[in-house]
């Protein structure tokens, strides 16, 4: 849940940068948000989270 929450987190913030520094519309964020919502509904969803989980676990194997 933690990771989910941190993701939703980074997303917004990368999402409010872009409408302020590289000029996305705010309709455009709108239908990205819209995507993103019936994707988490449909049949990809589990392999998305999968891919998402894999990738966030490699990145925890990293030692720096």
């Amino acid at each position: 849940m933690a990771l989910s929450i941190s993701v939703v987190l980074l997303l917004a913030i990368v999402v409010f940068l872009l409408i302020r520094k590289s000029g996305l519309k705010g309709g455009h964020a709108v239908i990205c948000m819209l995507l993103g919502f019936y994707l988490a509904s449909s049949s990809i969803a589990p392999t998305i989270s999968d891919l998402t989980s894999n990738v966030a676990g490699m990145i925890g194997d990293f030692k720096f």
